[in-house]
């Protein structure tokens, strides 16, 4: 890991809103340390966000003065959240693309303060498929969402059994362009409470655009970042 300090963060809900718990590991300078907490009702959204917050904020003031800091998630709406989305909030007064007000401001404006004055490198990260820090920080952030005893590490890396070094994804730095620039997956739109999902924004415009009040449409730039843009909106494909 050199110099750098490597962040792992993961959320879970049970019900989604319901039970739900959060996870970090946050490792440097030849230490470790396990990290989690839990909230009687909530969404997986939240302790996603709420990992990736304690993790950064975990490291303090000085933390600008340790080298980059990687910050491995498998949420995508975190990543696209935090290096794209929050700068057009922030200019239209923290209001999203259908003029709603933007969902979890709270969590977004800790996790912007968490991150400031941080060299960031944000990495995506499959979950459910090996990688011992994201498998760890589930086990973590299930545990607390089922209410259940959890021991959590903290002490040298040589005593510490997960393999860190294992963080093969795909990386964005935290400062980027404002707004969601990136190719197309697909565009969504929810018009009165009906769901389409088209290949080209002609399509989605023209079912979505002018539509007063009841009408949502989002563009994904990912498989994954489109199933997030779905459970933000609380439906079903």
């Amino acid at each position: 890991m050199g110099n750098n300090i490597v962040i792992f963060s993961d959320g879970s809900s049970r019900g989604n809103p319901g039970p739900g718990g959060w996870g970090a590991i946050v490792a440097f300078g030849g230490k470790v340390a396990e990290l989690g907490g839990r909230e009687n009702h909530t969404t997986n959204n939240r302790m996603e966000l709420l990992g990736a917050i304690r993790g950064l904020s975990s490291l303090g003031s000085s933390a600008s003065k340790l080298g980059e800091i990687i910050v491995n998630t498998d949420s995508s709406y975190v990543i696209n959240g935090i290096t794209k989305w929050v700068y057009g909030w922030q200019k239209n007064g923290w209001k999203n693309s259908a003029k709603e007000d933007v969902v979890n401001r709270d969590l977004w404006e800790e996790l912007i303060k968490a991150s400031s004055n941080k060299k960031i490198k944000w990495n995506y990260v499959g979950g459910h498929i090996g990688i011992a820090g994201n498998e760890r920080c589930d086990e973590i952030a299930t545990s607390f969402a089922d209410n259940l005893k959890t021991n959590l590490f903290e002490g040298k890396l040589s005593n510490y059994k997960i393999d860190l070094k294992e963080t093969k994804g795909s990386s964005v730095k935290s400062k980027t362009k404002s707004g969601n620039k990136g190719t197309a997956y697909s565009y969504l739109s929810l018009v009165n409470g009906v769901l389409n999902i088209d290949k080209t924004w002609a399509e989605c415009e023209k079912r979505a655009k002018g539509i007063k009040g009841g009408a949502k449409y989002r563009k994904a730039c990912s498989p994954d970042e489109e199933k997030e843009i779905l459970k933000e909106w609380k439906v079903k494909n």
